[in-house]
């Protein structure tokens, strides 16, 4: 080839601009990545299966003031705070494990828009697990008034449900952060269960022996200030104290491990 041939390629080439992936294909493709390993699909399978069985047991052996709608909702939504944070660290953590990351890497260069794609992937679903407990336990509810025979008490407001909704994003934000920080599956789901298990019982022997901690701990304690969401009531200063908490433990990690990950080389 000539030279001005060879020169009116590359010149045609440099010019060409080739379009990025649609941010919502991104989301899609992480969507299902979500269910691509066996531990994942086994760990969302178990929210309804969970759901199901807690509803079960309040059934025949509750009493008759926890069988209503808000007890129902607020019990199955605890084994849900515990189990989807894991499918985050299973989502970010297991790219780097199972050295998926090379190709997800290859294929979109920009590091950046695939941990959003990730991120929004997990809040979609972190929702809609949130809706579909909701949904179940009002079915749950109407069945086990049925059954017992008495009143059914759908007693669940609109704010209480919108804030179990926001107490599950913070622990699937904070179990992201961790995949992001530690990228190793085993260590970093070690890490989210020392944090959800030691962490609160550490902070409440402390709490007891020392008056300034039990008076400033959910300031800085995030186990501690994500359970006055799921409260009957929450107050402006407890607000603040998981936006605080949230700040040290979720944002501030997360930021510096993301801009870590921009730059580190893959392997």
């Amino acid at each position: 080839m000539s030279a001005p041939a060879l020169d009116a390629v590359v010149e045609r080439r440099a010019t060409t601009h080739r379009l990025p992936i649609p941010l919502s294909r991104l989301i899609d493709v992480e969507s299902r990545k979500l269910v691509d390993t066996r531990s994942s699909r086994w760990l969302l399978a178990a929210v309804p299966l969970l759901t199901l069985i807690v509803v079960t047991g309040v059934t025949l052996w509750g009493r008759e003031d926890e069988v209503t709608f808000g007890m129902h909702t607020t019990t199955n939504m605890m084994p849900l705070e515990l189990l989807l944070p894991l499918v985050a660290v299973l989502s970010v953590a297991g790219e780097w494990s199972q050295r998926a990351a090379l190709t997800t890497f290859a294929l979109v260069p920009r590091r950046g828009r695939v941990m959003v794609a990730k991120a929004a992937a997990l809040l979609v679903v972190t929702l809609a697990a949130t809706v579909t407990v909701v949904v179940l336990s009002a079915i749950g509810t109407a069945v086990a008034t049925r059954v017992r025979g008495i009143e059914a008490v759908w007693d669940l407001p609109l704010d209480l449900a919108l804030r179990l909704a926001v107490a599950n994003v913070v622990v699937v934000a904070f179990g992201f952060g961790v995949g992001v920080a530690i990228r190793s599956t085993a260590p970093a789901m070690v890490a989210y269960l020392g944090f959800m298990f030691v962490v609160p019982m550490l902070s409440s022997v402390v709490a007891g022996l020392w008056t300034w901690w039990a008076e400033n701990g959910p300031w800085f304690d995030l186990s501690w200030s994500t359970s006055f969401v799921t409260a009957p009531e929450i107050s402006g200063d407890q607000w603040a104290q998981l936006a605080t908490s949230a700040l040290l433990w979720i944002v501030l990690p997360t930021v510096l491990a993301v801009r870590r990950l921009l730059r580190v080389e893959i392997r």
